[in-house]
């Protein structure tokens, strides 16, 4: 009588089968069983994962994705047969000792048709400038649910095995594991901070000449100076966010002359109100949490203390600021639907989780996504190329330098409708857009942003 075997190959072929058998070896079982199939493979690897085999009993497992996550409730539970043998071994008879079950099905909130069209975009958006990696999500505002999930370059989950070794990472999840500095996209943050903590308010101007310049310690004939991308003059909040001046940023962030500006302690708290340097919470497995840099960390770090120019450069999301594409995209989400911070899912459970609600913001939110409307339909702001969607949207780009200034990684993040229309309805889906050394920084982020967004206006609100 025999309870156990030991598997020795799996995934054998037909012809190997036949060959096998006709041996007749009473010491080898041939045994058929189910292979996973995905359809689509590349175009939803991230979101689905794959399976494989487990090293503690050689059970077929889920090893990413969400077939990692709901391992358990998708793959069910073995079966188990009794073969009783003579003296030989020769199998006389068997019988079942415990019937399989069979696992459950799960269904995710992901839009494939979406899903499809953005990877597909995403992917001939980096080829066209020569690049391959990047993130595409999109999630409705209105309940954390995510409608697309796209990390490049990816993989087939049919074959994982020929990418087990590929030098550039496609099995590492950029949407929520690869850690960035936001750039310009943390604007809207400081934003919201200054307004809150009452720095400024919306019509304060701050004049930009392209750049400001503070006392350097370290040579006093050489003050330190900090530039903005272009010369804006005059720029009020709203101006500031569609034109993304750092000038205003620096200003607000950390003080100048007689402006007296959040500082470092306050941006920290503004951070992790809005859950920055914590995970989301996303149903997925290997999410990072990003990194929040503060003085302590710094001085033991580099044995150099703050200085108000670190202050500077975390303001317009440059220096040791990193975050996950999901961490920045939940945050605009949240801007969108008017302060509720949602626990983003790829599986529904019944009613959104809110993890943190600050719809009496209501004033402070507003005049953010005022900015982020005028980024869109003033001829001024980065992100006009929107404005001649058939749908309003609301938006904020960014260009974060790395690499010790060498490469720029482009971001998009934006909504529509942008809800302020009672025809339009409120926001009904957030996207991010992020390529990876991209040659124009942030112009490279828009286009594919605004054909995801068409796409989405055309087959699901129109």
């Amino acid at each position: 009588e025999s309870k156990t075997f030991i598997p020795i190959a799996r995934n054998i072929s037909l012809s190997q089968a036949i060959q096998l058998r006709s041996l007749n070896l009473s010491s080898v079982q041939i045994e058929d069983d189910y292979v996973r199939k995905y359809p689509d493979g590349p175009a939803f690897s991230h979101v689905l994962g794959y399976v494989g085999v487990s090293e503690e009993d050689n059970s077929i497992v889920g090893k990413s994705g969400l077939e990692a996550q709901y391992d358990n409730v998708l793959r069910g539970a073995d079966g188990e047969f009794i073969i009783y043998r003579d003296v030989n071994g020769k199998p006389l008879d068997q019988k079942v000792a415990r019937e399989p079950v069979t696992g459950s099905n799960l269904t995710t909130t992901i839009d494939a048709d979406l899903q499809r069209f953005f990877y597909q975009r995403l992917k001939s958006g980096l080829a066209g400038l020569g690049r391959e990696a990047g993130v595409g999500l999109a999630i409705d505002p209105r309940n954390g649910e995510i409608l697309a999930l796209i990390s490049l370059p990816g993989f087939d989950n049919n074959q994982v095995s020929k990418y087990l070794k590929a030098s550039n990472q496609p099995l590492f999840n950029r949407a929520i594991s690869g850690l960035y500095t936001p750039g310009s996209t943390i604007k809207t943050m400081v934003a919201l901070a200054a307004l809150k903590e009452k720095i400024v308010d919306p019509s304060f101007q701050i004049y930009s000449a392209g750049f400001i310049e503070i006392p350097n310690p370290y040579d006093k004939d050489r003050p330190s100076r900090f530039l903005d991308w272009k010369p804006h003059g005059w720029v009020d909040l709203h101006s500031a966010l569609a034109r993304s001046s750092n000038v205003y940023f620096y200003e607000v962030g950390g003080g100048f002359e007689g402006l007296k500006g959040l500082g470092i302690d306050r941006l920290i708290g503004y951070w992790k109100k809005f859950l920055l340097g914590e995970k989301t919470g996303v149903d997925l497995p290997e999410e990072n949490s990003g990194f929040l840099p503060n003085p302590e960390e710094k001085e033991k770090r580099t044995g150099q203390i703050w200085r108000i120019g670190d202050t500077y450069n975390v303001t317009i999301g440059q220096g040791d600021l990193l975050v996950t594409p999901i961490q920045l995209l939940n945050f605009i989400a949240s801007i969108a639907n008017g302060g509720k911070i949602f626990r983003p899912h790829l599986i529904g459970n019944g009613e959104p989780d809110v993890l943190l609600d600050y719809s009496d913001w209501k004033d402070e939110l507003g005049n953010v996504q005022e900015g982020m409307r005028d980024t869109v339909r003033k001829y001024y702001g980065t992100a006009n190329m929107l404005a001649a969607m058939p749908v309003s949207a609301a938006a904020k780009t960014g260009s974060s330098q790395v690499a010790n200034n060498t490469k720029i990684n482009a971001f998009f993040v934006g909504y529509s409708p942008a809800g302020t229309s009672a025809e339009e309805g409120p926001p009904k889906i957030a996207v991010l857009v992020l390529i990876e050394n991209a040659r124009e920084g942030s112009l490279n982020a828009v286009p594919i942003a605004k054909d995801v967004l068409e796409w989405y206006y055309y087959n699901r609100l129109k």
